[in-house]
């Protein structure tokens, strides 16, 4: 008699599509011309949330630090701090005693190098993610910031961008080691790469498949560009963020370590304001709070969750982590948010 096959322990892969983008340049009518990926190659196998809400600060590392905690955190969005409460990286490796090497944050800006573990009492001290900043990594490396100067500005909101700080050179190289990563690889792929997100595609398609971690969560930023006021800047930005997210599943199913066993969750971190609104300047910011710069969704699809199935019901983006927390099987026991019964 042939034993029953034991069960692969599951794997998840989270996308921020990040930068802040609105439904009228992706899901509306108007918008889908920039994303025939999501719309031909993942949402017929995916469970769709058309109503995603954050009810909390529309600041790009505040709110995606707010999606990994499950809470509506509020410090500064510019201030260089940990999250106040647990993230989902620290509950994942203390309830299910797995190491750093297990669970990564590849995060877009200087500014995110804090998101990996909260500042929390009972968390935090060494217990979160291990955490890689490409552009931290490039500048690290490369003879110098003009070489690749296009990759390297770390803010679009502000009038001058926040400097890359330059000693990090011994974690780099910690983290490159880690990685497996070779530098000279990397800055030959840095030269030809078109943004910095592609920088973040080549460093996570990497470590899959050399480290080939059960949490892998990649924050997305292109999109931020909004903030020059190029409407064409801004949308190139989201067909670039489409084609990622297609790579990126192409990449779990053409991995033996992923496929089959890897749920992949994606959604905005919130949108932009509408053109309407005289408190904004549309889409170019995300200031005034109105319905389309807090309301997005969330796209969930693998192993165990129904395929090509839309809810319109009103959800929240701190539902994110206790639904990766009953996946996972862990306790997200400070999290608010609840879980999405319906890709569970």
């Amino acid at each position: 008699m042939r034993a029953a096959a034991v069960p692969r322990a599951p794997k998840a892969v989270i996308v921020t599509f990040g930068g802040g983008a609105r439904d009228e340049e992706t899901f509306a009518p108007e918008g889908q011309r920039y994303i025939p990926h999501l719309l031909t190659e993942l949402i017929p196998r995916a469970t769709f949330y058309t109503q995603v809400v954050n009810r909390g600060i529309l600041g790009h590392y505040v709110a995606n630090a707010s999606l990994a905690t499950g809470c509506y955190e509020t410090f500064d969005n510019f201030a260089p701090v940990a999250p106040q409460h647990p993230t989902f990286f620290e509950y994942f490796r203390r309830d299910l005693r797995r190491s750093a090497s297990d669970c990564w944050v590849i995060a877009p800006s200087n500014g995110f190098n804090h998101i990996g573990e909260s500042d929390h009492a009972l968390y935090g001290r060494g217990g979160g993610a291990t955490v890689v900043l490409p552009k931290q990594l490039l500048n690290a490396h490369s003879s110098g910031p003009s070489d690749y100067e296009r990759l390297l500005r770390d803010n679009y909101e502000s009038p001058v961008a926040a400097p890359l700080a330059e000693d990090h050179t011994l974690s780099m190289q910690s983290i490159a080691k880690l990685m497996q990563l070779s530098v000279a690889d990397f800055l030959v792929h840095a030269r030809s790469a078109e943004s910095p997100d592609e920088l973040s595609l080549y460093i996570a398609t990497h470590v899959m498949e050399r480290v080939a971690p059960s949490l892998l969560w990649i924050t997305l930023h292109d999109i931020d560009i909004a903030h020059s006021g190029a409407f064409s800047l801004y949308t190139d930005a989201i067909v670039r963020t489409d084609r990622i997210c297609s790579a990126l599943w192409q990449a779990i199913q053409n991995n033996p370590e992923y496929k089959e066993r890897t749920n992949l969750f994606i959604l905005p971190d919130f949108g932009r304001d509408g053109d309407t609104d005289p408190g904004g300047n549309g889409f170019q910011h995300h200031r005034t709070g109105d319905a389309l710069s807090r309301t997005t969704w969330l796209l969930a699809l693998g192993p165990g969750i129904r395929e090509n199935v839309v809810i319109d019901r009103p959800v929240e983006s701190i539902d994110l982590v206790p639904t990766l927390a009953r996946l996972f099987g862990c306790n997200a026991r400070y999290a608010q948010g609840r879980p999405l019964y319906e890709v569970l």
